[in-house]
């Protein structure tokens, strides 16, 4: 039997006023994995991510988190779910200590001792004033936070782009540890895509409001090859399977979704690298079939 998906969008459509930071987003996260979400500024990662937690509701389409609408604010929907956003706000005047108190007052399955231990175990005292703490120290009280919730989804948006090397790598260590310790669903929102290669195993891209690419990182490097050969004058790109193409005066590199297909006469197959494939499908421009199926706004 499937397992039910973490999170499922259906033809979801978010639109501020007359322009809209999401079109017809259709999307299926797996439970128990690591999904990294990537996509340039503007593509709509935030709204989607905003969208998940509940803060925002679609203008047209469904959103589910284990089955139940985030839009609800029903305590049940609600308490299975952990966001960390960006600045990774926290009241500033508050001790540590004050922000599990509170914590705890305002979720019903609050871990006060998960978080009280965690925090003391990275060397950061309970009765430091928020305000005081570093830029990592910040982002691990308000990933400790997210975690003492017990959620079954974690979404992160963009939790390390503040942080220094040492920061971000400890702070990946307390995540992956809190990956590891139970059945916790990630979805990490982040531009440095070879940082998410490290503790990511499901990929989503994003581009132009629409989810362009998903699913599991090592079957989408196995399917997708690089081809080097002699330099083509027609345009392959007509065809489905032809992700990107390039010329130099002599050779075409085409970037195929093919898998084990034929290669042709001297022609040279390599593999692709996450960042090269990522960038490559944000390279792609609009598709104007699907643009002319979507309802004026």
């Amino acid at each position: 039997m499937r397992a039910q998906p973490a999170l499922r969008t259906r033809n979801v459509g978010k639109r501020y006023r007359e322009a809209w930071a999401l079109r017809d987003c259709t999307l299926e996260l797996p439970p128990g994995r690591v999904s990294a979400l990537v996509g340039p500024n503007g593509a709509g990662k935030t709204t989607l991510l905003r969208l998940s937690v509940g803060l925002l509701t679609p203008t047209v389409g469904s959103v589910e988190v284990f089955g139940e609408s985030p839009a609800t604010n029903s305590v049940r929907a609600l308490s299975r779910i952990g966001f960390l956003a960006q600045d990774h706000p926290l009241y500033r005047q508050f001790t540590v200590a004050d922000l599990l108190r509170f914590g705890r007052s305002c979720n019903v399955r609050f871990d006060h001792e998960l978080a009280a231990r965690r925090l003391t175990q990275l060397g950061i005292s309970l009765d430091a004033r928020a305000g005081a703490l570093s830029g990592g120290q910040q982002s691990q009280v308000a990933l400790a936070l997210a975690l003492a919730k017990r959620p079954n989804l974690l979404v992160l948006d963009e939790p390390m782009s503040s942080l220094d090397p040492l920061a971000r790598q400890e702070f990946q260590q307390t995540l992956m540890g809190a990956v590891a310790d139970g059945e916790l669903t990630v979805l990490f929102s982040s531009h440095a895509v070879h940082e998410l290669e490290r503790v990511c195993d499901h990929l989503v891209v994003i581009n132009h409001g629409q989810v362009v690419l998903s699913g599991d990182i090592d079957s989408l490097l196995a399917e997708h090859r690089l081809l080097v050969g002699p330099r083509i004058e027609t345009d392959p790109r007509g065809s489905r399977s032809v992700v990107e193409v390039k010329h130099s005066d002599r050779h075409t590199t085409l970037l195929v979704r093919q898998g084990a297909a034929p290669i042709m006469p001297g022609w040279q197959a390599n593999p692709v690298g996450l960042e090269e494939l990522v960038l490559a499908y944000l390279r792609r421009p609009v598709d104007p079939e699907a643009e002319s199926h979507k309802e004026p706004a």
